[in-house]
């Protein structure tokens, strides 16, 4: 059983949110100066480079195995997934903004959590089925100041931004699913590393390695960023689920699309020419609430 010691488990829970919360404010910033495939592939490169150093310098990997009869169906569905969820979420923040991204990415977990039950024979809980009915609630209340246009195809941009987003979030949850069916033979690591290898020869044909260097100071600070983001939010959340009760990592995650939205409100007062803010009012907060705490409650399942 997890030792639970919250004065460790708390600050890499926060870490985790706050570079998750980070991470669309930053591409979106980045995307002005290149192209979404170019973005997503450096964060490949930088993740095969650093993660695949590590644990091939310990020993730690045996990508072999995803690659047997057992297992390669799984591999190509998971790899896939990860694939398509992170370029269609960085393609669809040339459309949208990050506080839209944030919380319409909130359907992946559902997806999984629904694909689990059709298929995995897992169960929900009454609470579970109450968080499915507050995100479907909350979501037409988030973007309740943009509903006539996109209703009326005013706004195509917006809703094709929309578009990519859900299918990042079918795509992460094609990932989740298959890494369910993979992870009992082989590690986590195993497949990270062998994501991040695939994205970088997948995305490379597609990629414009050289138009970094046209890049001011903040536009290389910003790829930094992105480039180390995911192995540092991975790493804090790997740590504080090891410390730290699943159900109570999953709450203070759930935060992360009101830390995001937040986070682009101070930044559109302070910067206001950095990035697009979504419009906001009492009724989008009232949304992006029932959001979060619906991904809550699907999340935790029976757990306290």
């Amino acid at each position: 059983m997890t030792q639970s010691n919250w004065k460790v488990g708390l600050p890499l829970a926060l870490i985790t949110a706050f570079m998750w919360a980070l991470l669309p404010i930053a591409l979106k910033g980045l995307l002005d100066n290149i192209s979404a495939t170019t973005a997503t592939w450096y964060r490949f490169v930088g993740a095969a480079v650093l993660a695949g150093g590590y644990y091939g310098w310990s020993r730690q990997l045996n990508l072999r195995q995803l690659f047997g009869r057992a297992l390669l169906p799984f591999t190509l569905c998971a790899v896939t997934g990860l694939l398509t969820n992170y370029l269609t979420y960085a393609t669809g923040l040339n459309f949208i903004t990050a506080g839209a991204a944030q919380i319409v990415i909130q359907l992946a977990p559902l997806m999984l959590l629904v694909s689990s039950v059709l298929w995995l024979g897992e169960h929900f809980s009454p609470r579970q089925w109450l968080g499915v009915a507050m995100v479907a609630a909350g979501l037409p209340l988030f973007f309740n100041q943009r509903l006539p246009e996109l209703a009326s195809g005013a706004n195509a941009d917006y809703l094709l931004g929309l578009g990519f987003i859900v299918i990042a979030a079918v795509g992460w949850a094609v990932y989740g699913f298959f890494q369910k069916k993979i992870l009992s033979r082989a590690t986590p690591q195993d497949l990270l590393v062998l994501i991040y290898l695939a994205g970088t020869l997948c995305f490379l044909p597609m990629a414009e390695p050289l138009s970094v260097v046209n890049l001011d100071w903040l536009g290389w600070a910003l790829l930094v960023f992105l480039t180390a983001n995911t192995l540092i939010a991975y790493g804090a959340f790997s740590k504080a689920l090891a410390c730290w009760e699943a159900s109570r990592v999953s709450a203070t995650l759930a935060l992360v699309p009101l830390m995001t939205l937040a986070l682009g409100a101070l930044i559109g007062i302070l910067w206001p020419g950095y990035i697009e803010v979504e419009p906001l009012n009492w009724i989008s907060w009232l949304g992006a609430a029932a959001v979060v705490c619906g991904s809550l409650f699907a999340a935790i399942g029976k757990g306290r």
